[in-house]
């Protein structure tokens, strides 16, 4: 079923718009969206293709992805959005904070430290350091984030 998938994808960068918009059709029984740029057609279709072939998300993936997307309609206080990290029970966060070492372990309700548990990581954050923190970023898990003392909850 999925013979020749990467030579399908690799075609679609030779079609034409209006050849991308049938196989949109085709592809989504739908005509495609008004307007859509012929850069956005070939990784949507490309997209489609594979998940063809291939499947689609899990229905709990795709769930995250409907709670992100809301997240990410409603501005936060500070008129900024964000999004929940999901981190999987059983992981083990790890940080040196003015040469301790400090372990945490994620679990199904929110997180241990220290034989107690909290319902999130800033206020471990807060415990290890006496300041407030983002506990995301005090552990690492905001990549983005260039301001690790900046706070987002």
């Amino acid at each position: 079923m999925a013979e020749g998938i990467p030579e399908q994808i690799t075609k679609l960068h030779t079609l034409s718009r209006q050849q991308l918009l049938e196989m949109w059709q085709k592809l989504y029984q739908k005509a495609a969206p008004t307007g859509i740029r012929r850069e956005l057609l070939v990784p949507f279709l490309a997209y489609r293709i594979q998940e063809r072939a291939y499947g689609g998300l899990k229905p709990s993936t795709r769930s995250e992805l409907r709670r992100i997307a809301r997240d990410l309609e409603k501005p936060t206080e500070s008129n900024e959005r964000r999004t929940r990290i999901r981190i999987k029970p059983g992981t083990r966060l790890v940080r040196d904070w003015r040469g301790e070492t400090h372990e945490v372990a994620v679990t199904e309700t929110g997180f241990e430290y220290r034989g107690s548990n909290y319902s999130s990581l800033s206020k471990i954050a807060c415990k290890i350091t006496g300041t407030r923190w983002s506990g995301p970023a005090f552990f690492g898990l905001n990549k983005t984030d260039s301001d690790p003392g900046r706070r987002h909850d």
